[in-house]
């Protein structure tokens, strides 16, 4: 019963949001500033399915400059979850084919986001010029999952290049963001679903990796949000006892 009462609750306040979301966007198609407002409107429904979010971001977070964010992306509740970490001007790259999902593709594309087709290698490539080209033009920052798919339990997945290619390229630093584990730990029948860490970690500096040092410079993300992934499951672990 609790599952359906969720159900209905996410159903209703998706689809009022798109609605009144891309009206809004109207009268500022494609302005940055929206993916945040919508992002952290979105991650109010945390509440909704009995997670206790705690959210470590830097206060100074606000005032960065533009910048790559990169998250490990498992599962559909990261949009409840990871969004609440989005700051202002920061827009994501998506798959070309959420335009087609309705009211929430036409609010994605209208919020500024990016959007890559995945299917043509050529463009896949094309879109790392554009994602740079993007935040020199119009000082954004962007968020990436280098993973490029959901996990779905299997742990953090060896990292793609392109959000790397993109920092190194425009100069700017990556900021990773972690969640804590949620693979199998959310019950939608469950009224208490426990605690989810998000922390967002300092800046990595890329000035000294050059383009042939690119897997270096992911690899070395990689590790850092392995070990903060791990440190952040055994808090919550206690936490959850």
């Amino acid at each position: 019963m609790l599952a359906i009462i969720r159900g209905i609750i996410v159903i209703l306040f998706t689809i009022l949001t798109c609605i009144f979301g891309c009206i809004y966007c109207l009268f500022s198609p494609r302005n940055p500033r929206h993916v945040m407002t919508f992002g952290h409107a979105f991650g109010k429904l945390h509440k909704v399915f009995g997670i206790k979010l705690v959210e470590r971001i830097p206060a100074e977070a606000r005032e960065y400059d533009s910048s790559i964010y990169i998250g490990n992306h498992q599962n559909n509740y990261d949009m409840i979850t990871m969004s609440n970490a989005v700051q202002p001007r920061t827009v994501t790259v998506g798959k070309k084919s959420l335009v087609l999902i309705p009211l929430f593709g036409q609010l994605y594309w209208l919020t500024g986001n990016i959007l890559i087709d995945r299917a043509n290698r050529t463009k896949a490539h094309g879109t790392i010029a554009q994602v740079v080209d993007q935040i020199k033009k119009n000082r954004i920052s962007v968020w990436m999952f280098p993973e490029g798919t959901r996990s779905r339990g299997r742990g953090l997945l060896p990292f793609k290049t392109g959000a790397f290619h993109a920092a190194i390229a425009a100069g700017v630093p990556i900021v990773p963001v972690c969640v804590s584990s949620m693979h199998d730990k959310i019950k939608l029948n469950r009224w208490d679903n426990g605690t989810v860490i998000v922390e967002m970690l300092p800046p990595i500096d890329t000035s000294k990796y050059g383009k042939d040092q690119v897997r270096e410079l992911a690899e070395h993300c990689r590790q850092i949000m392995q070990a903060k992934i791990e440190e952040l499951d055994k808090e919550v672990a206690k936490l959850n006892k």
